[in-house]
């Protein structure tokens, strides 16, 4: 039976003298052609084969065979060269047409993933945390490092890595080693490209993220933060192994594979942070730009593995967190002048807790979640001289303020500023009783924010709260005082006889009518006042109530007798005192409430 013309090519290669080089080069350029003109596959192509075929590594034997004839033939000393000079020719011309052919399939593998590796899970979420209403996002931790949902995205099967691996030693060992690293570095470098965009990360310049608005800025930013993470504790790892793996016996091919590529990511990816931080510094960027901060703190450069160019890249790293302090440290002195500058001339109604104050502390609650971070900030921003900066001279001799650190400072600065801005404010009110309203109802609202936030309080400190609740007591006076005086003052007994110890009826309708009128102007405005804070609206309402039911009902079990026989008695005694009791629980709430409210 006759042997069709491809299986005796085969068979006359499998035969090709060892030693005979020259017949060695005909047989390789056979097999390239019939590779080349598709009659042969090539390892690889066929997705369903399991071990390379016998055929494969006979063409990289003959590959490796020919390639050390040919260097010890133009490395040798001896006055004969062992071929003749068109034979050299022709081995260096067979030689380049089997390293483009392995070049070639090198980027064909790589280029084609394993489909039995699975591609990224898009499970894996890179945006943005929600945003709270007109408040700064909460710190959203990272997801754990053994995330179940995160897939090694360049994983090769075991046969792939093998066949990559013989295919990179035969182009090195011929001196292709040039076209063999390019191969591996271009195709790996769009292979990670791919990967970010997979993620939500795109080639975004630094121009355009300068005019970004901020809506669309911030969550480009917290993609940032996780795609560097990602890189940092996946990718790199994977993409390091996959090198370690093709190219176990050149190490300085697989180091620098590797280096070059990681730098070239990181760079790009540091980028995008100088990019970020030339937008404008403003209070509601100041949480994105921790997460930053906090994300280049890690060790996102990896000096271990990465030993030339670690040194720039650590460098860059540097001036990417300095410039993002710098912007930090800015963001607080905006929050500071922010309130300081604040001139806004129309009081809150009903004396209820300002906007402002609301934002603030707010604002100084979120920003305690990154209370360790903050601090370090602040010790790096007081090294560079940050405040002098931004217009702060620090007031000297403050013993409290200088044992405290850099960011408990500036808490206790913006602390003083809300409470200038919210006296200001309070003097916008013409009735004096609301004025100290405001300032208890606020002050209230900034004690309880403190202690209800552990990191607040704890940097704050308990003689300050001491202090506020002073504050707050005095207030708390004043408004008692303003409001009250003068209504107690006219249940008293005394002006109310003559003609020795008569008690005059007249003047006893007079302070009836006066009670009456001064209670229900008062409770006319003050329901309209209003606290939500609950323990602070019950606290007012028994302190109104222990001022004014007892004077009251003194005074009506006292004076009552001389109005029985006066007709229409109501008019003057229209209360009882279980109904300016609960009258009383219609004060701070906030509504307009009606005087028809009488115990049944």
């Amino acid at each position: 039976m006759e042997m069709s013309s491809s299986t005796k090519n085969e068979v006359e290669d499998a035969a090709a003298p060892a030693d005979d080089v020259p017949a060695l080069a005909k047989h390789l350029e056979r097999m390239v052609d019939r590779y080349n003109s598709g009659r042969s596959k090539f390892v690889g192509e066929d997705e369903e084969a399991e071990e390379e075929d016998n055929s494969f590594l006979q063409f990289l034997d003959m590959v490796d065979r020919i390639s050390t004839a040919s260097s010890t033939s133009s490395t040798s000393s001896s006055t004969s060269s062992v071929f003749a000079s068109h034979e050299l020719d022709e081995i260096a011309l067979v030689l380049e047409k089997a390293m483009s052919l392995l070049e070639k399939r090198l980027s064909s593998l790589l280029l084609h993933q394993d489909p039995k590796t699975k591609p990224p899970n898009k499970s894996l979420s890179f945006s943005s945390p929600s945003y709270l209403s007109a408040y700064p996002d909460t710190h959203s931790p990272r997801p754990p490092l053994h995330d179940h949902h995160i897939q090694d995205p360049f994983n090769f099967s075991p046969q792939k890595i093998s066949t990559l691996n013989k295919i990179a030693t035969a182009m090195i060992a011929a001196g292709y080693h040039i076209e063999c690293y390019l191969a591996f570095a271009n195709f790996r470098r769009t292979a990670f490209r791919t990967s970010l965009q997979t993620f939500g990360f795109g080639s975004t310049r630094m121009e355009d993220l300068y005019k970004m608005p901020w809506e669309s800025l911030g969550p480009e930013i917290a993609t940032w933060n996780q795609v560097v993470w990602h890189c940092t504790t996946v990718l790199f790892q994977s993409e390091r192994r996959l090198y370690e793996s093709i190219f176990p016996d050149h190490p300085s091919v697989s180091q620098n594979l590797f280096c070059d590529l990681a730098r070239q990511v990181i760079i790009h990816l540091l980028n995008f942070a100088h990019g970020a931080v030339l937008t404008k510094w403003t209070t509601e960027k100041l949480f994105k730009f921790l997460d930053m901060y906090e994300t280049l703190r890690e060790e996102i450069v990896g000096g271990s593995f990465l030993e030339s160019g670690a040194k720039e890249l650590v460098y860059e790293t540097d001036a990417a967190k300095d410039r993002i302090v710098e912007a930090i440290v800015a963001m607080f002195c905006d929050l500071k002048n922010s309130i300081k500058n604040d001139n806004e001339r129309i009081p809150v109604p009903n004396g209820a807790v300002h906007p402002l104050t609301r934002y603030v502390m707010n604002y100084l609650k979120y920003a305690c979640e990154y209370k360790d971070t903050l601090e370090e900030v602040f010790e790096q921003g007081k090294r560079r001289n940050e405040s002098e900066k931004c217009g702060e001279v620090e007031e000297g001799g403050d013993v409290e303020k200088e044992k405290n650190s850099g960011f408990a400072v500036q808490l206790m600065k913006i602390m003083e500023l809300l409470d200038a801005n919210v006296e200001r404010k309070s003097a916008l009110y013409k009735d004096e009783a609301l004025r100290y309203f405001f300032m208890m109802n606020n002050g209230r609202y900034i004690v309880q924010k403190v202690k209800g936030c552990e990191e607040l309080h704890e940097l704050m400190g308990d003689n300050w709260c001491r202090r506020r609740q002073s504050g707050l007591r005095l207030y708390h006076k004043c408004y008692q005082r303003e409001t009250w005086s003068k209504v107690v003052q006219c249940l008293k007994p005394e002006g109310l006889q003559v003609s020795g110890n008569k008690v005059s009826k007249q003047l006893v309708k007079e302070r009836f009518k006066c009670f009456n009128r001064m209670f229900e102007e008062i409770h006319k405005c003050q329901s309209c006042w209003l606290v939500s804070d609950q323990q602070l609206q019950s606290e007012l309402r028994v302190s109104v109530s222990a001022l004014v039911i007892p004077a009251y009902r003194s005074f009506v079990g006292r004076f009552k007798q001389y109005l029985v026989s006066t007709r229409h008695i109501d008019k003057y005694i229209k209360y009882n005192p279980d109904d300016i009791e609960l009258l009383i629980d219609d004060f701070f709430a906030g509504n307009s409430a009606s005087m028809s409210r009488r115990r049944t």
